[in-house]
């Protein structure tokens, strides 16, 4: 088992086989979350091999407080964080004010449209799939990284925390904010679907 201190304790020693245990165990879910937090394939396959070169080479300082595969999610968001700041990618800081912050959280109901009609289908749809991963990558960089650890890849609210070195009360405002955003960036795509499918 991966999370298994014997298991680890194979990782501490080298150990191929457990390596590559390891490896295929965590290497979807360590991808999917660099691809969401970069948005290019190229740069999540870069923070794939990083993140478990990292793991590998400090796997001693791993004390096992936390699940290895929480662990890891951490050394693969710091690696998909620096790839950003390299790229220069302009970040807010969520412990001051957003501008606009107390408008979105009222509830604005006019002109939204119904999002529980038909659910199986938009989650099916591909444009949908592109639209809402455009307004994730439009999200600011701690907002979607709380997004995309909680929702995407359905971490608890502790272990998103332990990734991200916050408290389990910060990741759930972080993680409030992030869906009030997305339904105000996806509610006139939505609103516009509506209004097709009664034409």
């Amino acid at each position: 088992m991966p999370d298994d201190p014997a298991f680890v304790e194979r990782l501490r020693a080298g150990d191929k086989e457990a390596c590559a245990i390891c490896v295929r165990e965590h290497s979807a879910n360590v991808y999917n979350l660099a691809l969401k937090l970069t948005g290019e394939p190229a740069a999540a396959e870069d923070v794939l091999q990083e993140t478990f070169l990292s793991a590998f080479r400090s796997i001693a300082r791993f004390e096992g407080k936390a699940q290895l595969s929480t662990w890891l999610y951490r050394i693969a968001h710091n690696a998909a964080l620096m790839r950003l700041r390299k790229r220069q990618v302009d970040t807010v800081s969520l412990d001051e004010p957003v501008e606009g912050e107390d408008s979105i959280l009222q509830p604005r109901d006019a002109g939204r449209a119904d999002w529980s009609e038909n659910p199986e289908q938009v989650l099916l749809d591909a444009e949908m799939r592109r639209v809402m991963d455009e307004a994730v990558a439009s999200l600011s960089e701690t907002l979607r990284s709380v997004f995309v650890l909680r929702d995407v890849n359905q971490l608890s609210t502790a272990q998103a925390a332990q990734v991200l070195g916050l408290s389990e009360e910060a990741v759930k405002s972080r993680l409030l904010r992030a869906r009030l955003a997305l339904r105000e960036k996806l509610s006139a795509y939505m609103a516009g679907r509506a209004a097709e499918a009664k034409r």
